[in-house]
């Protein structure tokens, strides 16, 4: 059963949680921060600053490369615990 303090911070979370969403501005938004200033630095800079002429790479691999090996990290993680969990066996060579 679930209690009434649980279902409580659910529904403020929830709250919270819709009012952060709606406060973020539209998908495609011009005006935005990110394209404002994070944007034009990536594409004036990036070549002259990495010296790698593909936009994509120069910002994953260099800009953020620690994010880009965090989220490789929990990726090989997950793989390796979804391994074990299941307990993948090879079959045995008794045949």
């Amino acid at each position: 059963m679930i209690k009434k303090a649980t279902v409580v911070v659910l529904i403020l979370v929830g709250l919270l949680f819709s009012y952060v969403a709606l406060s973020l501005p539209p998908t495609g938004d011009h005006e935005a921060p990110a394209a404002l200033h994070v944007s034009p630095r990536y594409i004036e800079k990036a070549y002259e600053e990495t010296k790698t002429p593909n936009m994509v790479c120069a910002v994953l691999a260099d800009y953020r490369s620690y994010d880009t090996l965090g989220e490789t990290v929990v990726i090989v993680v997950a793989g390796i615990a979804t391994v074990f969990i299941l307990g993948v066996r090879r079959p045995s060579d008794e045949a």
